[in-house]
């Protein structure tokens, strides 16, 4: 009896791996709002990842309790060419530039994230609040001068002549800014909306900090409307071709508007977007979210309002959120989305996987908002329930995570295998404990150009993904596929945090 109970046992366990392990797994591509017994990933481990990336990409003093240890203190004296206090904040990516621009948009992603799904995230709660206030405490510092905003420290041009760590920077840490005269609307209101959304994540925790965040984000909108124009325009030189802003700052005005109405309940706002949102671009059919574009976010997050909080005004969002929808369903109506073979939303061969996060966290944010208000999106005749938009998401993230014809994760450090040489200065280089003296400018780009494996391991950082047919080189010159950013991660976030939740791994 012994022999034969044991041998079941190993049966079972046989065959549960095959279901786990095989592309057989009938719940491979099922998603249960409820808990189903199999994930194919382990998303808790990947949600915990995802956050401690953000240490990585720290400037400025390090705490004691920095968990990334091979990074140290960098960019101390950021801020005095212009006699301010800019230090702090997050390289954005690969190079050692803060960019005020998409570090905005990373921290309102981020609040998102927190605010939709924090109530999920149990452990990782306190982390995820840590990353937020990492960005914010330098938001308030680069905006403490009224209708002043600095948004950049160090030349790029500059900075990517030279491979070397941000401990080791030698390149000039100039410092570009907009104002009255020089005016930056869009940057100017995705700092706002950053701000304002930030102010939801601490309103409980730490009042005193939230009332601080939201009226300083009052008062950067007020300067973002009312000295209007494109930062682009202003900082041409500087700015361009690295953050430049293509899409205009009307989407940026609506984004902050959005925000500013969500955190301050102040009716001129609504009226605002009652007022502006034609103009600022509401309608307009661009399915494309990221640091550039903000209306597809303005859309589902204004839905919210009609959806959830009955706000006939608005009713016009629910549309604009289904057209969003319906672009991203293969074979709806008025489907547009470009898939890879393999199944990966496919927007440009520049980071793509940008589009993929902030695709994946609108989709699972938008089926919360349809389930709480029992609606479902119209497709052309297609009804595209909640769950199909879940579905969706999480085939999105599971091909992130590995299941894709390479069998690669985009996460570093996740899983088997994934990316070895990362396009990432402070992960290629030796750190500061193995080579404690400097390395030059220039003699990092031996390192650049090898095929060694990063020494460092930036843990969580999301790469910029395979290219349309799936392929994925892992060269660590190949900025647009090996490079990662803030704004990848941030709002991975959320849906990693809804995808552990929802399959009982927290």
């Amino acid at each position: 009896m012994a022999l034969s109970l044991s041998l079941t046992t190993i049966l079972l366990s046989l065959f549960s791996f095959f279901l786990l392990h095989t592309h057989a797994n009938p719940f491979r591509s099922i998603h249960h709002h409820n808990h189903p017994h199999f994930a194919t990933h382990n998303y808790r481990d990947a949600l915990t990842k995802s956050i401690l990336f953000f240490q990585g990409q720290r400037s400025g003093k390090l705490p004691s309790n920095q968990r990334i240890s091979w990074r140290r203190d960098s960019g101390l004296s950021d801020g005095s060419a212009l006699h301010v206090d800019l230090v702090g904040g997050y390289y954005d990516a690969g190079d050692n530039v803060k960019f005020g621009f998409p570090m905005a948009f990373t921290t309102t992603m981020l609040s998102w994230s927190v605010i939709e799904f924090g109530g999920l995230m149990k452990s990782e709660l306190p982390n995820a609040k840590e990353a937020v206030r990492w960005a914010t405490d330098y938001l308030l510092k680069a905006t403490a001068h009224p209708n002043i905003i600095y948004v950049q420290v160090g030349d790029a041009k500059k900075d990517h002549a030279c491979w070397e760590r941000p401990e080791d920077m030698d390149t000039p840490r100039s410092v570009f800014k907009v104002d009255a005269n020089a005016p930056g609307s869009e940057v100017a209101a995705e700092t706002a909306a950053a701000l304002a959304a930030a102010s939801l994540v601490f309103r409980r925790s730490d009042p005193t900090y939230a009332k601080i965040l939201v009226r300083r984000a009052i008062r950067v909108f007020q300067f973002a409307d009312k000295h209007r124009g494109s930062y682009s325009n202003a900082l041409k030189p500087f700015v361009c071709p690295f953050y430049c802003s293509y899409s205009g700052y009307q989407d940026e005005l609506l984004w902050g508007a959005a925000w500013l109405h969500k955190a301050t309940k102040n009716p001129m706002y609504l009226k605002y977007i009652q007022t502006n949102g034609q103009i600022l671009g509401a309608a307009e059919f661009d399915n494309t979210f990221g640091w550039d574009n903000k209306h597809v976010g303005a859309r589902i997050l204004l839905s919210k309002e009609f959806l959830v909080q009955n706000v006939k005004s608005l009713h016009d969002y629910k549309g604009h959120s289904d057209n969003f929808v319906c672009s991203l369903i293969p074979g709806a109506g008025s489907s547009s989305a470009q898939y890879t073979p393999g199944g990966l939303l496919f927007k440009m061969s520049d980071s793509n996987m940008q589009y993929v996060t902030s695709t994946t966290f609108l989709l699972v944010t938008y089926a919360k908002y349809l389930t709480k208000s029992h609606s479902v999106v119209n497709c052309g005749g297609t009804t595209v329930t909640p769950k199909r938009l879940r579905t969706l998401a999480k085939r999105q993230v599971d091909y992130l995570l590995g299941d894709n014809p390479l069998k690669m994760s985009y996460m570093v450090g996740y899983g088997p295998r994934y990316p070895q040489r990362i396009h990432h200065r402070g992960s290629s280089l030796p750190s500061m404990a193995v080579h404690p003296g400097k390395i030059q400018c220039s003699a990092g780009f031996g390192v650049m150009n090898s095929k060694s494996p990063n020494p460092n391991i930036l843990v969580g950082a999301v790469v910029g993904g395979p290219d349309q047919h799936d392929r994925f080189p892992d060269q660590r010159s190949d900025y647009e596929q090996s490079e990662p950013a803030t704004y990848v991660n941030a709002p991975l976030v959320g849906t990693l945090a809804y995808l552990a939740h929802s399959f009982g791994q927290l």
